[in-house]
């Protein structure tokens, strides 16, 4: 198919945006370098709800450019909800470039906005060659996000770590893809699918390190161990709404590429790397919860928790073999995880700053300074421990019955035991709220801003709301013909 013969009309979210985030640094460039830009944040905020609307309206059909760029409800589902967690990172962001005059506001909206551009070309890609396209181009925006205070040592030392560790990352994603591209002559994972368990056959030996290497970038990007190092330093030292991007964000979107490779190229070999996923995913969550159990740092205690939760993500990936059990399962915790946790690091964010350090001893007395946002934090921090009524713990109980199904008991018994472990060092979080007196000079009630108040208030509301009635998603989630994808 020619460039003149494709239907451009179904990249139009795409387009779209691309086009508002050049013209938001456009924007930003003819106003100054520095100063208060809150104009822009908004404009950003608005330019993303915008490509929600066209996404809804473009993405609800099944429909391909060249079979290498999918439209589809796999595709409209994550879309949106990737792009309602950058718009709540926006808003965290606006309070946050506030406090920091030496950071050049514009750029950083325009990095976002890109970096949204990224994960969506991520999700609609089913060709290795737009799949990297996307994955790269949020790489480089994260790469420039997580060292935007570049006279900030930690912020310098993250983004250093991020592009070394990242571009080798990306290195072993092309090689895993160039033995698959020598076999088959081609790109599309359609194609790729339909002659994998014969060239599996013939070529085990090729197809298993093609497998192997794929799965080490892609679990650098989504940190499971043992490919999460990175993790812990580049989130401490990055600014905190970048931390959130990362954690929530840019983790979702590689998720996404992950189910797009391995159910449409290898999902026709499904057994051959099953149990690797879910060895993967137990070690991801024994040690992402063991190391949290010692962290002080608040974010480097995120930064574990978010390595656990993504173990409980891969679960379904490993443990359910059907194509629709799988993507619901994912998609609803993906939604959860997005409320939950973007909405922790809202107040994270306005605590810490307004402290001075990332102690967790910086939320002591909260619960006596803003009753509102200890009681918003607490339900968030239950809700990734898996606590009833929450969006959290229908999730994790979501995904507990798919790994019982499949008769991989010993997964589901490591899941329980480790979302146990988590209420430790999220009650140790809580504990200082409300046990602990606020310090002599955090004795003052805490202002907090509307950004950042309409995201916890948002964010608390569907975590509620997912745990009281998790139906209203989850039946329209099993509706889902997800096989659309496969075409």
């Amino acid at each position: 198919m020619s460039a003149f013969d494709a239907n451009w009309s179904l990249m139009t979210p795409e387009i779209v945006l691309a086009t508002l985030a050049l013209v938001i640094f456009t924007i930003d460039f003819m106003t100054g370098i520095k100063g208060n830009k809150a104009f822009i944040g908004r404009l950003s905020i608005l330019s993303l709800f915008v490509t929600i609307v066209l996404v809804i309206f473009t993405n609800n059909q099944s429909a391909s450019i060249a079979d290498m760029f999918y439209v589809d409800a796999y595709a409209m589902v994550f879309k949106v909800i990737l792009l309602l967690g950058v718009a709540f990172v926006i808003a965290i962001s606006m309070y946050y470039l506030d406090l920091h005059d030496d950071v050049y506001q514009g750029e950083y909206y325009s990095l976002m906005l890109f970096a949204a551009l990224g994960t969506m070309i991520m999700v609609s890609s089913a060709d290795l060659i737009t799949l990297f396209i996307g994955l790269e181009l949020l790489s480089i925006s994260s790469y420039c996000l997580a060292g935007f205070k570049k006279y900030k040592k930690k912020s310098t030392e993250a983004a250093l770590k991020y592009v070394i560790l990242g571009g080798a990352a990306s290195a072993f994603i092309l090689y895993g893809m160039s033995f698959v591209y020598g076999l088959t002559g081609t790109t599309s994972l359609v194609e790729i699918g339909e002659v994998m368990p014969a060239l599996f056959e013939e070529y085990t030996l090729m197809m298993t390190l093609s497998l192997l290497f794929m799965l080490a970038g892609f679990g650098f990007k989504i940190s499971i161990v043992p490919f999460h190092m990175w993790a812990p330093d580049v989130y401490e030292g990055a600014p905190t709404p970048v931390t959130a991007f990362l954690t929530v964000v840019s983790k979702l979107a590689a998720f996404g590429i992950i189910l797009r490779v391995f159910f449409v190229g290898f999902g026709t070999v499904y057994d051959e790397w099953a149990f690797v996923f879910a060895v993967l995913a137990a070690l991801t969550m024994i040690v992402g919860n063991f190391i949290a159990l010692t962290q002080r740092n608040v974010k480097r205690l995120m930064a574990y928790s978010g390595i656990a939760q993504a173990g409980y993500i891969l679960v379904p990936i490993a443990a359910v073999a059907t194509v629709s059990g799988t993507f619901s399962m994912v998609a609803f915790y993906a939604a959860a995880y997005v409320l939950m946790t973007l909405g922790a690091f809202a107040i994270i964010t306005i605590v810490t700053e307004e402290a001075g350090n990332e102690d967790i001893t910086s939320f002591s007395g909260l619960y006596q300074r803003s009753p509102y946002m200890a009681v918003a934090m607490t339900t968030f921090l239950v809700s990734l421990g898996g606590l009833p009524l929450t969006a959290g713990f229908f999730g994790k109980v979501y995904i507990l019955q798919g790994a019982v199904t499949a008769d991989m008991l010993w997964l589901a018994v490591i899941m329980i035991v480790t979302s146990i472990i988590s209420f430790y060092y999220y009650f140790g979080i809580i504990k200082h709220m409300f046990m602990r007196g606020p310090k002599d000079d955090q004795r003052s009630e805490l202002n907090v801003p509307f950004s950042l108040s309409a995201v916890v208030t948002v964010s608390l509301a569907g975590t509620i709301i997912l745990g009281v009635l998790p139906n209203l998603l989850l039946n329209f989630f099993n509706d889902i013909n997800w096989m659309a994808m496969f075409m």
